[in-house]
This record gives C-alpha cells, structure tokens and sequence, in this order.
C-alpha cells in the first residue's frame, strides 16, 4: 500500500488537435492551490501543434501512435511516475483546489484506490448546459453503476493509484478504440476488488461535445454498448452483483471479528 503521507500526483491528459481547449486546462491546472508533480500530454498524432504547446506550459509530451483514447490513456498511466494518477481531458477546467481534494481524499483513506467526481457542462452554457449536466451525470452514475455493480469513473474527472492501474494494465481494452476507457478500466477495477468513490464536491468544468449532434450522441451509445459486450462476456452484471456482496459480507465480518 502507498504512504499515504507522501502521495505524489501525475495529471495525464490524452489529446488529439486539442490545442485550444488544451491551452485553458493547462492554464487552470498551474493556478492549483496544490500543483501536480507532473503533467503528462499524451499526444495521439496531432497536427494543430498541441505538444510543441504542451511543452510550452512545462508538460512532458509522451507520443502515441495507436489512435484513440484508450491507448492513450493508457499510455499515459503506464509513463506516469506519481503514486496517484489524475485523469481528465483537454477541455477539462479544473477548480483552483481540485488537486488539493484529490490529495486529501487519499490521505484520509490509505485504503482507497480510486475517485470520481461529477462535472459542470459549460458548453452549451447557462440553464441548459446545468441541466444536460445533472441528467448526465446521475444517468452515467446510475446505469453505468448498475452494470458494473460499482462507482464507475469519469474520464474527465477521476484519480487512482498507480498501484491500483498496476494490478489491471495488463487486462483493459488499451488497443481498442470502440470502448469507452473510463467504463472500460471501472469494469477492471471492480472485478479486482478495489474501492472506488464517488466525491460529489470533486467537481470540475466540462464541455458538452457529445451534444453537439445526433451523431456524436449515437456515437457515445455503439461505444457504451461495445464496453458492456466485452465486459459482460468476462463476468454477467448478475455475477458481479453477487460478487460485490459478498465481498461486502466478508468485509463486515472481518471487521466485527477485529472488534472482538
């Protein structure tokens, strides 16, 4: 288990010709009231300048040439060198103490091995961009919880330990870019047994591009579905279940026995 006492935080970003909403992630990621030890930018081939811009605000570019996210999430994660590995995207904005309460939540838990936290649709703005962002957010926690028998991650706004990605590198869809890697790597670490949070108060800003038509809606659904079509075939969402209570029987046990 990592020292709780001295967790070191790698932020890693995966982009592709994201080199304005990337320009404003970076920016709001070096105003952090507690500053990552590292910022990785995982470039998946892009031609808009995104790793010469990278390097400009100090971010160490790591290339990969497979596209797609899970790849370079991926990636990512295996070149992070912090004990706790802070995901998000290239047009995530982040509040000014994000990392701070990433941080705390692991140092008051030495036995958690993951968060997630919800987020807020700036784009589109105002009323509507809020209440794409509440149905969203509580239809993503609620189905995609359901299926896996779990807090599933956001991939736009989640942390874990390297230790935790250790133990399941070997096993997610990294070379696939029909899946969802967030909902993907939940799926793993889930069947791992490992402890995942959701923290309502890790919020973070975000923009709506999967509303922007009909077809990146459609889009988000055949790679939702493709993620449960894999994943099911390892273990049924039944079988999960059972597994999920079980292990919170044990662990009631264990900890009345500890108390005797």
């Amino acid at each position: 288990m990592s020292d709780a006492r001295t967790v070191t935080v790698s932020v890693v970003i995966p982009v592709l010709n994201d080199a304005g909403p990337l320009a404003e992630c970076l920016a709001h990621l070096a105003r952090q009231s507690r500053r990552a030890e590292e910022v990785l930018v995982v470039d998946n081939g892009s031609t808009d300048g995104s790793a010469e811009l990278a390097r400009a605000w100090g971010a160490r570019v790591v290339e990969e040439p497979v596209r797609g996210i899970p790849a370079a999430a991926a990636t990512g994660y295996d070149a992070a060198g912090g004990s706790v590995i802070v995901r998000c995207d290239a047009d995530t904005r982040a509040p000014a103490d994000w990392l701070e309460r990433v941080v705390a939540a692991f140092e008051a838990d030495p036995g958690l091995d993951a968060v997630t936290g919800p987020g807020l649709f700036y784009d589109p703005p105002g009323l509507r961009g809020r209440v794409l962002s509440a149905l969203y957010m509580s239809g993503y926690r609620w189905a995609a919880g359901s299926t896996l028998a779990g807090t599933p991650l956001w991939g736009t706004n989640f942390a874990l330990r390297a230790e935790a990605w250790e133990c399941v590198r070997e096993r997610v869809h990294r070379d696939r870019a029909d899946v969802h890697d967030d909902l993907d790597l939940s799926f793993h670490l889930h069947l791992d047994g490992r402890r995942v949070r959701f923290l309502p108060q890790l919020r973070v800003g975000a923009a709506g591009r999967m509303f922007r038509s009909r077809a990146q809606v459609r889009r988000q659904f055949s790679l939702a579905a493709q993620t449960l079509r894999l994943n099911w075939a390892e273990l049924s969402p039944g079988q999960r279940w059972v597994q999920r209570v079980q292990r919170n029987w044990d662990e009631q046990r264990r900890a009345v026995r500890r108390e005797y």
